[in-house]
C-alpha cells in the first residue's frame, strides 16, 4: 500500500479522448485527467474532481498561448492505454486501469516521473493525492527556501508560508513556498512544478523510500513535467513558465547595511558618515519599522524623521540609496489616512461574515489589504508615493506571509476562511472569490507585484528594487528574496549555502542571507567569515536585530574592519563579472550562484559538495565555516584552478587542503578563464560613466589547453533604456592552444551603449616570464617603455595603441588594448 489507509485510490478504466491538442482521460466518479502539451518538453497534467474549480495561475508569467507553440503530437491507443508522442520531445504513456502516467524523454532509457503503477492517484476529503516512483539513485533538489542540505530526499516538506524564528535543522516551512522539485536521475534532469497555491505536502521517500507522495489541502492535482535533459535547460524552461528576474539596478549588487534599531535620522546619517570615513564601500542603507509614526505604514515619524526628503537627499549626495520597510498590516485607526481610504474602497480582507478581519502586528489592531484584487494592488501601489516622493530608492516588504501576532490565532496568519477577491482582471474561469487557504501562499507575491508596479508607474524610467521575505513561485518577476530572521550562529552561516543554492535553482537569482545573522550576538571572527561569503552572494546585506549587539563592520576592532573592508572592496571590483551574470539570469534564469554540478554534471562528487559553490562558471568559492579554522578541504572539479590570493595552482577532480588565515578565504579561478573586473569604488554611482575594465586571466601551470568564454554585459546600470537596445554585449574568449600559446578574442560589440573608455587591460596572472611575442590583429606589438598601471585614469577617456608590459615581481603581463566595437584578436606566446 502506498497511500494511507484513509485515502481512496482512484480506479479505472479510463476512457481516452484526443482533440488534437490535449489528451483527456475520463475516470469513474466524474474525475477528469488532462494531459496538456505546452511544448515538446513541457507537459501540464491536471486531475479535476467533479465540480472543482481550476487552479488560479498566480505563479505563471504567461498562459499557454504565450509560452510556446504546442508540440505537434499524435496518440496511439490500445486495450492497455494510450501513448501521446510529441514531435522532437516527450512521450507520455497513460494506462487505462489504474490511471497512471509515465514520461519518456527522447534519448533517455528510463521513464521519468512515473506514477505508482498500482496506486497512482487518490482522494481524501478535499485532498487529492499523487504517488510517483522515486528511483534509488535519484537526487531531489530545488523546493525553494528550505533548511537542510542540497538533496531534499528523505524528508517530508510543507509549503505554507510562515513567520518563524529561530530556524532549526527541522524547521519547516519558512517564509517562501516554491513547489518546484528538480530530479537528477542517471544523469538526466527533469522538474515537477505544482502551481496549486493551497497548503501542499511533498514526501520525498520519508514514508516509503522508493516513492514520492504529493497532496494538498484543497484545489486540484495540477503539475508541470519539465524535461531537460540537463539542469540549465530545466531551469530555463521553468523560468519561461513563471517569469524571469528583470535586470536589477547596479546599486542592488553593492553592499547594503541594515539594522532594526536605527531609530533616528541622525543615527542613520552617523552610520553613513562612518562608512565614508573608514573607506568601506556601501550602496544602500535600510530603514526598518522605526522610521514610521507608530508603525503606521506609509508614514514618517515626525520627531525622529522630521525631514525625510532632506535626509534622503543628503544620503544621495554621499552615494547612498535608501530602502524603506513596508509591512502589509494597516493600523485599524479612525482618522489614519491609509486606513480610511482603504475602508472606503473596501480594500481590506473580510471574514466569512463580511466583516473586516482584524488581527495584531506592530501597530496594534490591524487589517490587511486584499492583494488578490487588482484594484487593491493599484491602490496599494499608489500609497508608495509617500515614500518615493521623499526620494526612497527601494522597497523592503516584510511580515507578508502575512504574519499575525493575535493571541488565539490558530495559524499565526489570517484565518483560513478569510475571503479574498474576486479579481475582475483574471481570466473568466479564474475570476472568483477565494478563501485565505488558497491565497495565503501568494499573498507576498501579490504584495511584491504592487510594490514593483508602484515604482514603474510613479518613478518611470528607473529600474525598481523590491526585497521580500515571503513569496511563491514566480516571485523573481518582482523581487529579490532574503532568507529571513536567521541567527548569528556558525551553523546558519553554513546552512545559507545550500539554502541560497536551492533558491537559485528554483528560479530566484537575486538572493541573500543576513550577513552576521539577524538574531543573537555576532563575534568578530563570525562577522569576518560571513562577510567573506557575502562578498560572493548576489544580495550582500548586513542586517541585525535591535536586541543584538551592533554589527557594522567597524564594531569588532581594527583587524576585523580591515579584512571586511578588503572583501567588500573585492566585491566592487568584481561587479562587471557579477553584473554580466545577472544579465544572464534575466535572459535564461541561470542563477549566478551555482552548485558545482551545474557545470560538472558528470562528476558524482560534485553533487555531494554542500560547503562551496561556483559564482558563474569560473570562480569557485569555498568559505570558512568553522571557528578558528587553520585549514579547510576544498573539492575541485576537473581542471586546473588557481588560488585567487596566493596564485598557487591546484588540480581536480579531487580535494585540496588550503590554509585559511583570517585575512583570506579559499577562492579559486579556473585557469585560462576571463574574469572582467572594474575599478575600486565607494559606491556604484562612482562607476556611472566610468567604464574602466580589466580582464583577469589566471594562466595555467601545466595544461595549456581548453577554451573559456564569457558574455560581458554593460549598460548605464540604472534606467530601463537597456530594454530598448541601450546596452553593450560582447563575447570574451580565451583559447589555450598549447604550452605557452594563448589566443584572446573579443567578439563584435552588440547594442547601442558605448562604454566610456578608450582602452581596456588584459591582465595575465602567473606569467611564466616575458612573452616572446604579442600580436594584435596579426601585427606585432612592442612592449611599453614603462609599466602599465592597471585601470588607470587614462583608460576612461583616451584611446590607446596596443602595448604590453611584463611585471616580473608580480609574475604578471598586462596588455593594453584599444576599445573598439569590431571583433579583435590578441595572441601571446612564450618561448620554451
Amino acid at each position: 500500500m502506498v497511500f494511507p489507509s484513509d485515502v481512496t485510490a482512484l480506479e479505472g478504466p479510463a476512457r481516452f479522448h484526443w482533440d488534437g491538442q490535449d489528451l483527456q482521460a475520463h475516470l469513474p466518479g466524474g474525475f477528469t485527467l488532462s494531459v496538456q502539451p505546452w511544448s515538446a518538453q513541457v507537459v501540464r497534467v491536471v486531475l479535476t474532481p467533479p465540480g472543482a474549480r481550476p487552479t488560479v495561475d498566480w505563479a505563471l508569467a504567461a498562459g499557454r498561448d504565450g509560452f510556446d507553440r504546442p508540440a505537434p503530437g499524435h496518440v496511439e491507443e490500445d486495450a492497455s492505454g494510450a501513448w501521446l508522442r510529441l514531435a522532437g520531445g516527450l512521450e507520455v504513456y497513460a494506462s487505462r486501469h489504474p490511471p497512471a502516467l509515465r514520461f519518456q524523454a527522447d534519448g533517455h532509457p528510463k521513464p521519468l516521473a512515473a506514477d505508482d503503477p498500482q496506486q497512482p492517484v487518490g482522494v481524501r476529503g478535499r485532498s487529492l493525492w499523487l504517488a510517483k516512483e522515486l528511483p534509488p539513485q535519484a537526487r531531489c533538489l530545488g523546493l525553494g527556501e528550505k533548511v537542510g542540505w542540497l538533496d531534499r530526499r528523505g524528508r517530508r516538506w510543507l509549503f505554507w508560508n510562515r513567520d518563524v524564528t529561530p530556524h532549526l535543522p527541522d524547521s519547516d516551512p519558512l517564509y517562501v513556498s516554491i513547489p518546484l522539485l528538480l530530479v537528477e536521475q542517471q544523469g538526466c534532469f527533469y522538474g515537477l512544478f505544482f502551481p496549486n497555491t493551497h497548503r501542499q505536502h511533498l514526501d520525498l521517500g520519508a514514508t516509503r523510500e522508493d516513492r514520492l507522495l504529493w497532496w494538498a489541502d484543497g484545489g486540484v492535482l495540477d503539475y508541470f513535467l519539465i524535461a531537460g535533459p540537463d539542469l540549465p535547460r530545466v531551469v530555463e524552461r521553468y523560468t519561461r513558465l513563471t517569469g524571469r528576474m528583470p535586470l536589477p539596478p547596479r546599486w542592488a549588487l553593492g553592499f547594503h547595511q541594515s539594522r532594526w534599531g536605527y531609530r533616528t535620522a541622525g543615527e542613520v546619517e552617523e552610520v553613513a558618515g562612518r562608512f565614508r570615513e573608514l573607506g568601506v564601500p556601501c550602496d544602500a542603507l535600510y530603514l526598518d519599522i522605526d522610521y514610521m509614526d507608530g508603525y503606521r505604514v506609509f508614514t514618517w515619524h515626525p520627531a525622529r524623521f522630521p525631514d525625510p526628503a532632506g535626509l534622503v537627499e543628503r544620503l544621495h549626495r554621499q552615494g547612498f540609496r535608501v530602502v524603506t520597510i513596508v509591512d502589509p498590516g494597516v493600523k485599524a485607526e479612525p482618522g489614519y489616512r491609509v486606513y480610511e481610504e482603504g475602508r472606503l474602497r473596501d480594500a481590506f480582507c473580510r471574514d466569512r461574515n463580511g466583516e473586516e478581519f482584524r488581527g495584531r502586528v506592530w501597530p496594534g489592531t490591524t487589517v490587511w489589504p486584499d492583494f488578490a484584487r487588482a484594484e487593491v494592488r493599484r491602490w496599494w501601489a499608489d500609497q508608495h508615493q509617500a515614500l518615493l516622493a521623499a526620494g526612497v530608492d527601494g522597497i523592503w516588504n516584510d511580515m507578508n506571509e502575512p504574519a499575525n501576532f493575535l493571541e488565539g490565532t490558530v495559524t499565526g496568519t489570517l484565518e483560513r476562511t478569510v475571503v479574498h477577491g474576486p479579481d475582475a482582471e483574471r481570466p473568466p474561469d479564474q475570476r472568483r472569490p477565494a478563501e485565505h487557504d488558497e491565497v495565503h501562499n501568494v499573498y507576498g507575491l501579490l504584495m511584491s507585484q504592487a510594490a514593483f508596479e508602484a515604482q514603474l508607474r510613479l518613478r518611470p524610467g528607473r529600474r525598481p528594487f523590491v526585497l521580500t521575505r515571503s513569496g511563491f513561485a514566480g516571485i523573481q518577476r518582482y523581487a529579490a528574496v532574503w532568507t529571513g530572521d536567521n541567527s548569528s550562529w556558525w551553523e546558519h552561516l553554513a546552512m545559507s549555502i545550500p539554502q541560497l543554492l536551492n533558491l537559485g535553482l528554483s528560479g530566484v537569482p537575486l538572493v541573500g542571507a543576513d550577513v552576521g545573522g539577524f538574531s543573537g550576538d555576532c563575534s568578530p571572527e563570525l562577522l569576518v567569515r560571513w562577510t567573506q561569503l557575502g562578498a560572493f552572494v548576489p544580495l550582500f546585506r548586513n542586517h541585525s536585530s535591535r536586541e543584538s549587539r551592533r554589527q557594522e563592520v567597524w564594531q569588532f576592532g581594527p583587524q576585523a574592519l580591515e579584512v571586511c573592508r578588503a572583501f567588500v572592496q573585492l566585491r566592487y571590483r568584481l561587479l562587471p563579472y557579477l553584473y554580466s551574470l545577472m544579465w544572464e539570469a534575466a535572459c535564461t534564469g541561470a542563477p549566478p550562484m551555482r552548485p558545482l554540478f551545474w557545470h560538472y554534471p558528470q562528476d558524482p562528487t560534485a553533487y555531494r559538495v554542500q560547503d562551496a559553490f561556483l559564482l558563474g562558471p569560473y570562480l569557485l568559492v569555498a568559505p570558512v565555516l568553522q571557528p578558528q579554522a587553520a585549514f579547510r578541504a576544498v573539492y575541485l572539479p576537473d581542471g586546473e584552478w588557481v588560488h585567487w590570493f596566493r596564485g598557487e595552482p591546484a588540480w581536480g577532480p579531487g580535494p585540496a587542503v588550503v590554509p585559511t588565515p583570517l585575512e583570506e578565504m579559499p577562492l579559486f579561478q579556473r585557469a585560462g578563464s576571463p574574469i572582467p573586473m572594474g575599478p575600486a569604488a565607494q559606491h556604484t554611482a562612482q562607476l556611472a560613466g566610468d567604464g574602466r575594465l580589466a580582464v583577469r586571466v589566471a594562466l595555467p601551470r601545466r595544461r595549456w589547453e581548453g577554451e573559456f568564454s564569457l558574455e560581458l554585459y554593460e549598460d548605464d546600470g540604472e534606467s530601463l533604456a537597456y530594454t530598448e537596445g541601450e546596452f553593450a554585449l560582447r563575447r570574451l574568449t580565451v583559447r589555450l592552444e598549447g604550452p605557452g600559446r594563448l589566443l584572446v578574442e573579443a567578439g563584435p560589440r552588440h547594442g547601442r551603449f558605448r562604454p566610456a573608455r578608450g582602452a581596456w587591460d588584459l591582465v595575465l596572472e602567473g606569467a611564466p616570464g616575458s612573452p616572446s611575442g604579442v600580436w594584435w590583429q596579426g601585427q606585432a606589438v612592442a612592449p611599453a617603455r614603462q609599466g602599465l598601471a592597471v585601470l588607470d585614469e587614462a583608460l576612461r577617456t583616451e584611446a590607446a595603441s596596443p602595448a604590453w608590459y611584463h611585471d616580473g615581481e608580480r609574475a604578471r603581463v598586462v596588455v593594453r588594448l584599444p576599445e573598439t566595437p569590431e571583433s579583435v584578436q590578441l595572441r601571446v606566446e612564450w618561448a620554451g
